[in-house]
């Protein structure tokens, strides 16, 4: 079978580039010989043991890759010492997760003497693409939508309705006109669930109908189905992808964003989900869906059969395709 090679810099248990390179190790792991890799030496311990991921050891027999296709996602090997005493890849994939250029002019040449192929880029949106202006194959990130479809198939009406959202605990990932926002909605007795909001809790604790959790309390699958309403923005932070908008939609969730970011390529707006430019706009729509119970459901509905037409078996094939070329 053929070796491939994924390196990651696998930091932490809740990052998307982490979950990406472990959903992509999941899926070619079935046609290929896949073995995962920790880029830096800050790798989390926790995260390393789970998946049987390995750590660069030039000291050992197998501590380092030898042949095959090496698939870099969101990180780059640099100018040191072991890209010269590791194998020649017959292949060297980069799948460019980020908005940073640099990344780019870093790892599309490479020294002479490594005699390395050239780099083949992925990107995950054509958000990404166009912004970026790279030349690139566009894969969404990859995403195990069976962890959330039996929540969209339960999902009912409560009583009250809560409105969520999740992040890593980065306060460039949050907006703070948000917050203004939070606590409107709450006063107007909606109940506000922020996962990954440890950054905001000197501006909302102990407001009334506001929970802040830390990354990580709740299963991202557990969150999902303690929810009516999805909501997302994002401050200096731009998303090339946006993993938590796709794996809420494939939980039947109706989804109201910022229209910014890579997950707008799949958001079309009214019909499987919203996307806004202003806070007024943001508090529109939040009203107009916690009001109307039957377009939430609507919305959710349409939203899983988008995300199961991103990641059905045409798809997913058409990567595996790709990668084992």
């Amino acid at each position: 079978m053929k070796e491939i090679h994924i390196f990651n810099s696998f930091k932490t248990e809740f990052g998307g580039s982490e979950q990406e390179a472990l959903h992509l190790s999941n899926i070619l792991s079935k046609h290929a010989n896949v073995t995962l890799w920790a880029s830096t030496s800050r790798a989390c311990p926790k995260l390393m043991k789970k998946n049987n991921i390995r750590k660069v050891s030039f000291l050992q027999k197998n501590g380092y890759p030898k042949k095959g296709t090496y698939i870099f996602v969101g990180c780059h090997w640099r100018n040191k010492l072991w890209p010269y005493l590791i194998g020649r890849p017959d292949r060297l994939i980069n799948i460019y997760n980020t908005f940073h250029p640099k990344h780019v002019k870093i790892t599309s040449h490479h020294p002479k003497l490594l005699k390395w192929p050239d780099v083949e880029y992925i990107v995950v949106s054509n958000y990404q693409k166009k912004s970026e202006r790279i030349d690139a194959t566009v894969f969404p990130s990859p995403i195990d939508i069976s962890e959330f479809s039996s929540i969209a198939t339960h999902r009912g009406d409560s009583d009250i309705t809560i409105i969520g959202r999740m992040s890593r605990d980065d306060p460039g990932k949050h907006n703070l006109q948000d917050i203004e926002l939070y606590k409107k909605l709450a006063r107007d007795n909606v109940k506000i669930i922020l996962q990954g909001a440890s950054c905001l809790i000197n501006e909302l604790e102990n407001t009334k109908n506001i929970k802040i959790l830390e990354t990580g309390t709740l299963k991202a699958s557990e969150f999902y189905s303690s929810i009516d309403i999805f909501y997302y923005r994002t401050g200096e932070h731009v998303e090339t992808f946006g993993r938590v908008i796709f794996e809420a939609m494939a939980a039947g969730l109706p989804v109201i964003a910022e229209n910014k970011g890579g997950y707008v390529d799949w958001i079309e707006h009214g019909k499987n989900g919203f996307l806004f430019n202003t806070t007024e706009e943001a508090q529109a729509l939040l009203e107009m869906l916690i009001e109307d119970k039957s377009l939430r459901r609507y919305i959710g509905k349409n939203a899983v059969d988008t995300v199961n037409t991103m990641y059905g078996e045409g798809s997913l094939q058409e990567q595996v395709n790709f990668y084992l070329k």
